[in-house]
């Protein structure tokens, strides 16, 4: 099972941008999939997050700008970010708590980073 993450890039302040992770591999089903990120020189936070059903949640500083969706046939998470602030720069990681057989427990992997830059 892989994660590979795409999209992140340099943009303006108030610009937007989408992120897609997509997870390969024999995959039954995915629970719910994340996004993080990490700042320079700060600590890694939860910015969104998906369950298979369709519910989400966000860090209280992306409200209203950044919108978490799932591709469940393609097993594949999108962030997308509108509205982009210098405060959003950092590494941008997507997450998943997914099983690898029907029978199975759940793991948890993480995708490559992805930088999104956001310039003043």
């Amino acid at each position: 099972v892989q994660l590979q993450a795409s999209g992140g890039g340099l943009v303006q302040a108030g610009e937007s941008l989408t992120l897609s992770c997509a997870a390969s591999g024999t995959i039954p089903s995915i629970r719910v999939m994340y996004w993080y990120r990490q700042p320079p020189g700060e600590q890694r936070e939860l910015v969104a997050s998906m369950t298979g059903g369709g519910r989400t949640n966000y860090v209280d500083s992306v409200v209203g700008r950044f919108t978490i969706s799932r591709d469940n046939a393609k097993n594949t998470v999108y962030l997308q970010m509108n509205s982009l602030k210098p405060e959003d720069t950092a590494v941008y990681y997507c997450n998943a708590d997914l099983k690898r057989s029907n029978w199975g427990r759940l793991y948890n992997y993480w995708g490559q980073g992805t930088l999104v830059t956001v310039s003043s």
